[in-house]
C-alpha cells in the first residue's frame, strides 16, 4: 500500500519535470563542488605539516580557489532548494485542486455518508503534512543520493580498502532504519486516521452547540472528545517515539564507522601509505558519506506522515464521481413539464430496498404533495427527479425524455428548490438572493425579496441589502435564512419547483403570506411539494401517500378524507376536529 502510495504521489511531479532537471543540475553541481574542496583541504594541509616547513606561497592560491568553490556550491543549493520547493508546491496545489475537484462531482451519496470533519481534514490538514513531507524530502532526496555515489567514488580514488570497510558496515544502519521506519509509517496513518475522526467529532459539536447545551451535553461530549483527544495523544507519542528512534541509531552506527576510519587510517599513514592530508580528505568524506543517511533518517517523521496522509487524499481522490453525462445528452432550454416515474427502485444498501415499483404520472402545471410517516422516502424521491442518486431500477421521464439522457446541469436548471434545510454563504444579502441568477438587477432583487416577504426585515439590517452574512453569524434567524432562501427561487423564476418543508421554520403569519405567493408561483407551473403540516397542502391537485417506499394512497385532499384511510388518520393526528 505505502509503495503504491508513493507512485501516485509522485505521478503528480511529471507535469513539472523541468523542476525535477533543474535541481538534479543544481544538485550535480552542489555535490561535485562540495565533494572536490575536501582534496584542496588535503593538499592544504600537507603544505603545513611539520615543524618550520609551512608553505604559505602554496596555501594561498587554495584557499582562493575553495572560496570561489564554496560560493559556487552555495548558489547551487540555493537553486536546488528553490526548485524543490517550486516543485513541491506545484504538486500540493495539484492535489488540493484535485480533492476538491473530486468533491464537487462526488455523489451527494457519497459527501451523505462521510463525516464532513473528516473530508476537509483530507483537504486541509492531510495535505499541509504532504506538503511538509516533500519540502524535507525532495530536497535531501537529489543531493543526498549524489552524495552517496560521489562520495564512494572518491573514497575509492583514496583508500579502498578502507571504503570497503565502510561499505560492508552500511547495511546495518539501513536495517535498523528500515526497522523503524516500518512501525513508524504504521503508527502516522493511525494518527492521521484518528485526527480526521477528532475533526468530524469536532465540526459536529461546534455546529450542533445550541442543542448540546439545551439537552445539557456538555460533559457528555467533552467526555467523548476527550476519548478520541487521547487515543490521538497515544498513537501520537508512540509515532514520535519510533520516529525519534531512526536518528541516534543510525548515528550510532556511523560513529563506528567514522571511528574505525581514523584508525585505520592513522595505521595506514604510519605505514606511509597514505599521508595526512589524504587521510584528513578520507575522513571528510567519510562524514559526507554518512550525512545523507542521517539527513534521510532525520526527516523520516515528515516523510511517514507525508505518505499516511497521502493515502488519505488519494482515497478521496479515488472517490468515484457522479456518472457523467452520456456524450450525447439532451441540452434541455425549455420544458413543458410533464414527468414520469415508471417502475422506481432505489435503495441504500442492496440488503435493504427503500423504493420498489414506484410508479406516477404527473401532468404539465400540475401541483402534487408527496406525504407520509418520517423515512417512507419522500426526500430520496426528490433526489432522485434530481438526479443527486441514481436509480437502482426504473426510469424517470421529464416531457417523454428519459432524464438518462439529459445533462444533469440543464435538466436541474428547470427545478427551483426550496428546502428545509437553508443554505447561505459569506456576502452580502443581496449576493445571497442573486445566488441563482448573478446578473439580476436591483429591482428583480427587491421584488424577489418581496414577494418573499423578506424585504421588511432587510431594511431593518444594519446596511439593508449590503449587510454581510453567512450561514453560522448570528445576525439574522433561522426563519428568516428561509425566506432569503424562498426569494433566491422567487428571483430565479423556475419553470417547475420542489418545496421540501419550504414554510417549517416560518412563523405561522409569515408562512400564511409566503404560501399565498407560492400559490401564484406555482400556477402553471409543475410542482413537488413535500410537508409534514397536512394543511399547507389542501389545495394540491394531487397528495401522493407513501409509506414503506410504496404509494398507498393518492388523490386530492378532501377524496383522501372521504376514503377512511391512512391519510384521514394522518390528517386526523393533527387536527382534533375533521373539517
Amino acid at each position: 500500500m505505502k509503495k503504491n502510495t508513493a507512485k501516485r504521489l509522485l505521478a503528480f511531479a511529471k507535469p513539472y519535470r523541468n523542476y525535477i532537471i533543474i535541481a538534479i543540475i543544481a544538485a550535480i553541481f552542489q555535490v561535485v563542488l562540495t565533494l572536490i574542496a575536501p582534496i584542496f583541504i588535503g593538499e592544504a594541509v600537507d603544505f603545513i605539516v611539520g615543524q618550520n616547513a609551512v608553505d604559505f606561497n602554496g596555501i594561498v592560491p587554495i584557499l582562493g580557489l575553495l572560496l570561489t568553490i564554496v560560493l559556487i556550491a552555495a548558489f547551487a543549493q540555493w537553486i536546488l532548494t528553490l526548485a524543490t520547493n517550486t516543485l513541491s508546491y506545484h504538486m500540493v496545489h495539484d492535489l488540493r485542486k484535485d480533492a476538491m475537484q473530486t468533491l464537487e462531482k462526488a455523489p451527494l451519496q457519497y459527501l451523505d455518508s462521510h463525516a464532513h470533519g473528516d473530508i476537509i481534514s483530507r483537504v486541509i490538514t492531510d495535505i499541509d503534512t504532504i506538503s511538509d513531507g516533500l519540502l524535507q524530502g525532495f530536497s535531501q532526496l537529489f543531493s543526498g543520493v549524489l552524495t552517496i555515489v560521489g562520495t564512494i567514488g572518491f573514497m575509492f580514488s583514496i583508500n579502498m580498502g578502507i571504503t570497503i570497510i565502510v561499505l560492508a558496515i552500511t547495511p546495518v544502519s539501513l536495517i535498523i532504519a528500515t526497522l523503524i521506519a516500518k512501525k513508524t509509517y504504521h503508527r502516522f496513518q493511525e494518527q492521521s486516521i484518528l485526527r480526521g475522526e477528532m475533526s468530524g467529532y469536532i465540526e459536529e459539536m461546534i455546529t450542533n452547540q445550541t442543542l448540546i447545551q439545551s439537552f445539557s451535553y456538555e460533559k457528555k461530549a467533552e467526555s467523548v472528545f476527550s476519548e478520541i483527544n487521547q487515543r490521538l495523544y497515544v498513537s501520537g507519542v508512540k509515532a514520535q517515539f519510533y520516529s525519534a528512534l531512526t536518528n541516534p541509531s543510525t548515528r550510532f552506527i556511523n560513529g563506528i564507522v567514522y571511528a574505525i576510519v581514523g584508525i585505520v587510517g592513522a595505521i595506514a599513514v604510519i605505514n606511509g601509505k597514505m599521508t595526512i592530508g589524504l587521510l584528513s580528505a578520507f575522513l571528510t568524506y567519510a562524514n559526507q558519506y554518512m550525512k545523507p543517511f542521517n539527513e534521510i533518517t532525520g526527516v523520516i517523521t515528515e516523510l511517514q506522515a507525508a505518505l499516511s496522509s497521502a493515502q488519505r487524499v488519494i482515497e478521496l481522490i479515488d472517490t468515484p464521481i457522479e456518472k457523467p453525462d452520456a456524450a450525447d445528452a439532451i441540452e434541455l432550454t425549455t420544458v413543458h413539464g410533464d414527468v414520469a416515474l415508471k417502475h422506481l427502485a432505489f435503495s441504500y444498501t442492496e440488503d435493504k430496498p427503500l423504493i420498489v415499483d414506484f410508479n406516477v404520472a404527473v401532468d404539465a402545471g400540475k401541483t402534487i404533495a408527496i406525504v407520509g410517516p418520517t423515512g417512507c422516502g419522500k426526500t430520496t424521491l426528490i433526489n432522485l427527479l434530481m438526479r443527486f442518486y441514481e436509480v437502482t431500477a426504473g426510469e424517470i421521464y421529464l416531457d417523454g425524455k428519459d432524464i438518462q439522457t439529459i445533462s444533469k446541469e440543464s435538466m436541474r436548471k428547470q427545478y427551483g428548490m426550496v428546502l428545509q434545510d437553508t443554505w447561505l454563504f459569506q456576502g452580502t444579502v443581496r449576493d445571497n438572493i442573486a445566488y441563482g441568477k448573478p446578473n439580476a438587477t436591483e429591482d428583480e432583487i427587491v421584488n424577489a425579496a418581496k414577494n418573499a416577504h423578506a424585504h421588511h426585515f432587510i431594511e431593518q439590517l444594519p446596511h439593508g441589502y449590503d449587510t454581510i452574512i453567512s450561514e453560522d453569524e448570528g445576525v439574522i434567524s433561522q426563519g428568516q435564512k428561509q425566506l432569503l432562501s424562498i426569494a433566491r427561487i422567487m428571483l430565479l423564476d423556475p419553470p417547475m419547483l420542489i418545496l421540501d418543508e419550504a414554510t417549517s421554520n416560518i412563523d405561522t403569519r409569515t408562512e400564511i403570506q409566503v404560501q399565498q405567493a407560492f400559490d401564484k408561483m406555482m400556477k402553471g407551473r409543475t410542482s413537488f411539494i413535500i410537508a409534514h403540516r397536512l394543511s399547507t397542502i389542501k389545495n394540491a391537485d394531487s397528495i401522493l401517500v407513501m409509506k414503506d417506499g410504496k404509494i398507498i394512497e393518492q388523490g386530492t385532499h378532501l377524496e383522501l378524507l372521504a376514503a377512511n384511510g391512512f391519510y384521514e388518520n394522518l390528517y386526523n393526528s393533527q387536527f382534533k376536529v375533521n373539517e
